[in-house]
């Protein structure tokens, strides 16, 4: 029993990573080629126009990364500290509810980091 549980959390997770990696290589390949639309964002905050390339860069390195037992948790807490900006991009200078797809992918990101912490520790016991 404890054995289907497992296997039903592990495609459990995997759905989310690969959600996750959908997401943020799309949003991060966009910001590379200079969308306009998701470089409005940083441009209300006054970054520079760097910052937004340097965001799109990071995001589609987490989205890879997370798929590696090495570099999963480091991507995971990255992409949910990205997340963190955009939930208050969101909150300061869009509709609240323009909030609600950061918010998601921060849960993902935050259950991704947690689910490859728990992994790496019962690996060190083992």
């Amino acid at each position: 029993m404890s054995n289907k549980m497992s296997k039903t959390k592990q495609m459990a997770l995997y759905a989310v990573m690969a959600l996750t990696t959908l997401a943020f290589a799309g949003a991060g390949v966009m910001k590379l080629m200079g969308t306009p639309e998701l470089h409005a964002s940083f441009t209300a905050m006054k970054l520079p126009v760097w910052f937004g390339y340097f965001i799109g860069a990071a995001e589609l390195a987490g989205a890879i990364a997370i798929w590696f037992k090495r570099t999963a948790i480091y991507a995971a807490i990255g992409l949910a500290i990205i997340m963190l900006g955009a939930v208050y991009f969101h909150l300061v200078y869009t509709p609240v509810v323009a909030a609600i797809p950061a918010l998601v992918l921060l849960v993902f990101a935050a259950v991704i980091a947690l689910s490859k912490r728990s992994q790496a520790q019962l690996s060190q016991i083992v």
